[in-house]
């Protein structure tokens, strides 16, 4: 049986099963990327809370940030877009349909109507968000350390 279905793949290309796979596996990896994408904007947008609880958190939170806002605000490509897009196209996916995450996910991650004013604005929120709460954070610190409150 092997037999029979390397000489077809030797004739004819790579067998359907394989192909089937690797679609399979190119979706789902196409999947996980706009997962975690997503979970990247959210970490941008409000990691900086996580640092009110765990201060080593803005360590990590303060490049990424630095890094959403900038993407936004200089209009540059995510990484994570072409890579996206490559597996989604290796996937035989054209376009968006399907199941949750193309159904709730991708909209959010790349909005239908986004222009560089919209993304302007992503961008000014997501660094009026992280202001203000970092401004809370170090008046917040400062306060706990004059009043010599322990773990500030």
């Amino acid at each position: 049986m092997l037999g029979a279905v390397a000489l077809a793949a030797a004739l004819f290309g790579a067998s359907p099963l394989a192909e089937s796979r690797n679609g399979f596996l190119h979706r789902v990896l196409a999947d996980a990327v706009v997962l975690f994408h997503l979970g990247f904007i959210l970490f941008v947008l409000f990691g900086a809370l996580l640092a009110l609880r765990w201060r080593r958190v803005l360590w990590l939170h303060v490049p990424c940030a630095i890094w959403g806002i900038a993407v936004e605000l200089l209009g540059w490509i995510c990484p994570l877009t072409p890579l996206e897009n490559e597996l989604r196209s290796k996937a035989g996916i054209h376009g968006y349909s399907g199941g949750f995450v193309e159904q709730y996910v991708i909209p959010f991650v790349y909005p239908a109507d986004l222009t560089r004013l919209v993304q302007i604005g992503a961008g000014g929120l997501a660094l009026g968000i992280n202001v203000g709460i970092y401004t809370w954070i170090l008046k917040r610190q400062g306060l706990e350390s004059a009043m010599g409150v322990p773990g500030a």
